[in-house]
């Protein structure tokens, strides 16, 4: 009997550990990010959700899209800030430039004010996770809380006794567009639209943002307002109404202008709460009520809650780290956390979604995606989408390939069906052709190979994606001037050198479909970056019309993120190793591997390296290049994850850039990196964890599951000693993928 019971106590210890120990989405902390121009945010999202419902903290008493120290600021929250004008509806994360972030809701009590400069609050008692957000507002006492499903928004608000207020503003937002239009559908609905676009200030770049509201409770009073225009002369002094805020009785049908809004009043008891509810579509109204009620009918606050939980418990669990701190695995999982934010499904329940650049509705059965930020994630986050989410990264190769199909180019920056044409190069080749070589193959290879084909060859006048490409095809570089007359705001040494990346994964795309002509051709333009080096400056360097150096020149220069001539937001040493494809013939042009060595050692040595510059981030890797060099790698890879990536609000240097740092921080704290897009190997190094286990998808990986198990004696120990996979010595630090995956099991020891 006595050990019975010592048997049933185990038995409970043993339920109660497997009870309380930590699932992958426990180590998210949406807060990291949240500052040092990260832009990253805590709102509560879906995986690659078209909603997101964010704290809008950036539009204070006296600011606009600034941070609290007066920096302009490019996303709804800055974690400094704590001036809280509502929950933004749809926004972005880790971009560069504003936008979204619009149809502002906002709990109030007392007397109704829709001047945000006056009815914004302080607050404390912030809390996030993956899926939910909350905050308590110190002017009123109300705890507001949000989560949501792929669509739509929930928001719950928890009121002190008193009269009480929920605002929808539609003027305000951190979009550079204006223009919207809320419309009464009952006491207790409301839809209409908001104009949304000119992202990184480009005109062409506008939509409308459709969307549907219910509150859960009839109001006593409810109503619109609208911001009178500013009129000067005699009569403006008559009109008490000049430059503020009217407010309408809710008998009128609608309301639209640039500074609009809706209110619903309530006489509340203590502690009671009212919910709000939001659907959206870039289809139409329609299509937001059907996607609210779609996703919604008949869940409970508390029920879309615990799904958003469990569904990014399913996305989470797709990796399992072993060993390592506790700092580290929030550090890990909160990366793979925002590596799967973006792109966005756009289509809605019944299938629809607004087509590329030409006004029609389409219809798929399968998902449409959105938010193609491809001259950041080409690099990287494309790789981590093949190697762990085979399916999402398929549909999302679709996409893009759909459209070229509906407006005759791929994608470069695309936003909700619209071409922003934001940074340089021809993204999609390096995007699309890196899948099709690592084997993932289900898509229509031969529309994306014609697109290819176009963007590559056309001449300039007529081509979108390579205006410049004139000179690059006559003399294989891009001088200075074709693109922008001004100096400071030609890019030409950093368009060219996105052209050679594109055009080499197009050779070895080509190569892959037999087109063996083609290969040899585009091989041969990937090698033009050889005219920009100089031996004098020792880096790459801007060509003039006449073939001659850009001279005075400064190598330094553009290091704070600025334009110098040349060079899009970086300095020529950010630049000057980007040939990932070729850096042994890179390293004789510097005179030989050791010059090359050391030059790489320098720029990190001297603090010339910018984590947060997608051109430079795989120059750590490039040291294992070269045979006993290998080393440097390891010590430098860990030094800028323990240095950069951390588990404070700041812990992302810089732009996450739709998730490409945080994918940085994924493989390189896993011991493997994608360091030549279009190149289907990884660069190994030392693994921040002790076992990783990758839980493939076996319809795309049918071998199963790959380990990667790192054995040290001590913890700071980073040099490799040898290694195995598969059980056999592996003698490269440069892997194959497929090699890797029939591996099954790689050890690393120290």
């Amino acid at each position: 009997m006595k050990l019975n019971n010592i048997f049933l106590s185990f038995l409970l210890t043993l339920r109660a550990s497997m009870a309380s120990a930590q699932q992958p989405v426990d180590y998210v902390d949406p807060f990291i990010g949240t500052t040092n121009f990260s832009v990253c945010n805590p709102g509560a999202v879906l995986p690659h959700g078209l909603m997101s419902v964010v704290p809008f903290n950036v539009m204070g008493s006296d600011l606009n899209q600034y941070d609290k120290d007066g920096r302009w600021w490019s996303a709804p929250y800055e974690y400094n800030n704590k001036f809280f004008t509502g929950f933004a509806h749809v926004t972005m994360s880790g971009v560069g430039c504003p936008e979204l972030g619009t149809l502002l809701t906002m709990p109030t009590t007392g007397r109704l004010d829709v001047d945000y400069r006056n009815y914004g609050s302080e607050y404390r008692d912030e809390q996030a996770t993956p899926g939910y957000y909350a905050l308590t507002l110190k002017k009123y006492g109300v705890r507001a809380e949000t989560s949501a499903t792929l669509r739509s928004a929930i928001e719950r608000y928890t009121f002190p006794k008193g009269r009480a207020n929920i605002l929808l503003n539609v003027g305000d937002g951190l979009s550079n567009e204006s223009g919207g239009m809320v419309r009464r559908v009952s006491d207790t609905e409301i839809e209409g639209f908001r104009l949304l676009g000119t992202f990184c200030y480009n005109a062409q770049a506008v939509f409308p943002i459709y969307f549907v509201m219910r509150v859960n409770k009839r109001p006593q009073t409810a109503g619109y307002w609208k911001k009178q225009p500013k009129f000067t002369g005699v009569k403006a002094q008559w009109d008490k109404d000049n430059g503020r805020y009217k407010l309408y009785e809710s008998y009128n049908r609608e309301m639209a202008g640039n500074e609009v809004g809706y209110y619903f009043s309530y006489d509340c008891q203590e502690g009671e709460q009212i919910e709000v509810r939001m659907g959206v579509s870039f289809v139409s109204t329609a299509n937001a009520r059907e996607n609210l009620d779609a996703e919604q009918q008949g869940l409970s606050f508390a029920d879309i809650r615990q799904k958003a939980r469990q569904t990014w418990e399913e996305t989470l669990n797709r990796v399992t780290v072993e060993g390592g701190t506790e700092a580290q695995k929030r550090v890990f999982y909160t990366a793979l956390y925002h590596s799967q934010l973006h792109p966005n499904i756009l289509q809605d329940v019944n299938g629809q979604y607004p087509e590329m650049e030409n006004g029609r509705t389409g219809h798929t059965t399968g998902n449409r995606y959105t938010v193609f930020s491809l001259w950041d994630t080409y690099r990287n986050v494309a790789q981590l989408e093949t190697l762990l989410y085979p399916d999402r990264q398929l549909d999302m190769v679709r996409s893009m390939i759909a459209m070229y199909k509906e407006w005759g180019w791929m994608p470069k920056w695309e936003l909700f069906g619209r071409e922003t044409w934001t940074m340089e190069g021809d993204p999609a080749i390096p995007f699309i052709a890196d899948t099709y070589l690592r084997g993932l193959r289900d898509f229509d290879i031969t529309a994306a190979y014609e697109a290819f084909s176009r963007s590559a060859n056309l001449p300039g006048k007529d081509n979108k994606m390579r205006p410049d490409i004139d000179p690059y095809l006559s003399k294989g570089y891009v001088p200075m001037g074709v693109y922008a007359a001004d100096e400071s705001g030609d890019n030409s040494v950093s368009h060219a050198l996105e052209y050679y990346i594109a055009d080499y994964a197009l050779s070895r795309l080509a190569k892959a479909l037999g087109k063996e002509a083609d290969a040899r051709k585009y091989y041969a333009r990937s090698l033009g970056y050889k005219h920009y080096y100089s031996k004098e400056s020792g880096t790459l360097r801007p060509l003039m019309k006449d073939g001659s150096f850009l001279s005075p020149f400064n190598p330094e220069a553009g290091a704070d993120f600025s334009n110098a001539p040349g060079f899009h937001e970086g300095s020529a040493w950010n630049y000057t190793f980007c040939v990932p494809y070729d850096v042994k013939r890179l390293a004789r042009l510097m005179g030989g591997d050791r010059k090359f060595v050391n030059k790489l050692q320098m720029v990190f040595d001297k603090g010339l390296y910018d984590p947060a510059n997608e051109p430079d981030i795989a120059y750590p890797y490039l040291f294992s290049y070269f045979k006993g060099e290998e080393w440097r790698t390891q010590k430098e890879v860990s030094r800028l994850l323990a240095k950069y990536f951390t588990d404070k609000p700041d812990g992302i240097p810089g732009n996450d850039d739709c998730g490409t740092m945080s994918a940085w921080a994924i493989f390189s704290m896993m011991g493997l990196y994608p360091d030549c897009p279009g190149s289907p190997h990884y660069t190994l190094t030392t693994p921040t964890f002790d076992r990783i286990t990758l839980h493939l998808d076996k319809r795309y990986y049918p071998q199963g599951d790959l380990v990667i198990e790192t054995r040290r004696s001590a913890p700071d120990q980073v040099t490799i000693k040898k290694m195995t996979l598969g059980g056999k010595p592996l003698n490269s630090y440069r892997v194959n993928h497929n090699e890797l995956m029939k591996g099954k099991k790689l050890i690393i020891e120290m």
